[in-house]
């Protein structure tokens, strides 16, 4: 249970950084980043496999680089129905959702090490 508290504060903590830095990506809130990161966890656990298994000829056409836009998609679906998060369009949300990946996975890396 810890992990999980510790992945969804390492995510917020990215999407705040994503909302400083990324024009048209706006957190109104410490909360909202937080159900926010709570609720990218959930549809990337259960969503984003079957939309890879479902897209997976434009998958293997474009090399990979559709996981990209599921990605952003994702992304940008959850600021569409979640109050105090907003996205501007489809690339704030691909390069946010790619900010949030990578900032998530080198913080993550470092807490699992110590």
């Amino acid at each position: 249970m810890t992990s999980v508290l510790t992945r969804i504060v390492v995510t917020a903590f990215a999407l705040i950084l994503v909302a400083e830095f990324i024009p048209g990506i706006r957190i109104d809130s410490v909360f909202t980043a937080l159900i926010a990161a709570g609720v990218l966890g959930v549809l990337n656990t259960l969503v984003r496999p079957i939309l890879v298994i479902l897209t997976l000829p434009i998958t293997l056409l474009t090399l990979g680089l559709f996981i990209f836009v599921i990605n952003a998609v994702l992304f940008w679906f959850v600021a569409s129905f979640l109050d105090g998060f907003t996205v501007s369009g489809f690339w704030p949300a691909l390069w946010g959702s790619l900010v949030v990946s990578i900032v998530s996975a080198v913080v993550n890396k470092k807490v699992n090490d110590q």
